[in-house]
């Protein structure tokens, strides 16, 4: 079927009514200001970022302790190039927000400030690796159908999360916006599992399966923490201030000492709910208190109805 020339003349018109909503709906445009941290280059950092966290495994092969170092130090030199760039975008963006101010108002310098985070990021990786190390030991020793360390590094959706998480929550303590949660989404949308990258969350920590996995901003866990797929920890209610505005700085998620197991489609809400070290959470269980250490919460077994069919 041929293309009707007459329709398409229509497009201009369309063009214009579709501009002229960029000035009657300004809240979802950048248009005119300074660049944006750019969702390609931040990407590519993360799998830059993934690439010194586990060599070998990822694009590039044939790695040894004789050709590691260049590889590495070429990764490092280039990645200290673009999260300076990237971060100083963020930051200058932020800065611009907060004070109303536009790109050519006087602003500190956020280049010089960009590369302090970027090589202050950078120096932590070592520390994220060797954590990283006991989560993925955590989920070998969690998982009887795991066949090794490297099926869980190459497959396991639970350690991708846990690896970016790990890595955002770095570019969160340092305060740079934007750019931890747009890694953190970009592994939400890969693995299913959402991790704000401002929660806490201690060694040897295991995701089992992982879809639909959600751990809010303010949530603490602890050492050894096993969760499965489903699982919520997440706020009970969100308190306002007078004006009706949400109170962002307040403690809205729960608490997970040592060694708790949650499993499957478990809900844990609450910033004053502690689920006591050593305790088990049953599959589907929802609670909204505290649970004392060595605890096991379930649900009533439910009773199964059959009936013929018609």
């Amino acid at each position: 079927m041929a293309t009707d020339i007459r329709l398409k003349e229509r497009l201009p018109e369309l063009t214009d009514r579709i501009v002229d909503t960029y000035q009657e709906i300004e809240t979802i445009n950048h248009l005119g200001h300074c660049p944006l941290p750019s969702v390609e280059v931040v990407v590519e950092i993360a799998e830059d970022l993934k690439e010194i966290i586990y060599p070998g495994y990822r694009r590039r092969q044939n790695l040894h302790l004789g050709n590691v170092t260049y590889h590495i130090g070429d990764l490092i030199d280039s990645l200290h190039d673009r999260l300076t760039q990237q971060v100083a975008r963020a930051l200058r963006h932020d800065y611009r927000r907060k004070n109303d101010l536009t790109c050519d108002d006087v602003q500190p310098d956020f280049e010089a400030v960009g590369q302090e985070k970027a090589i202050e990021f950078l120096s932590t990786l070592p520390s994220i690796r060797r954590v990283l190390a006991t989560d993925v030991q955590a989920a070998y020793d969690g998982d009887p159908a795991a066949g090794g360390l490297d099926e869980i590094i190459f497959c396991y959706p639970g350690l991708e999360a846990v690896t970016i998480y790990r890595l955002a929550h770095e570019l969160h303590r340092l305060q740079i916006p934007l750019i931890p949660r747009m890694i953190s989404e970009w592994a939400h949308g890969r693995t299913g599992i959402d991790i704000h990258p401002g929660a806490t969350i201690g060694p040897s920590f295991f995701i089992d399966h992982g879809t639909g996995v959600v751990i809010g901003a303010t949530c603490e866990i602890s050492s050894h923490v096993k969760l499965y797929q489903g699982v919520t920890l997440g706020a009970l209610s969100f308190a306002k201030d007078e004006q009706g505005n949400l109170v962002r700085s307040s403690k809205r998620h729960p608490t997970i000492e040592d060694h708790v197991v949650v499993y499957a489609n478990a809900t844990v809400l609450g910033g004053s709910t502690t689920i006591g070290r050593n305790s088990v959470i049953g599959a589907g269980a929802s609670v909204y208190e505290s649970v004392p250490p060595n605890t096991v919460v379930t649900l009533e077994k439910p009773t199964l109805r059959m009936r013929q069919a018609s």
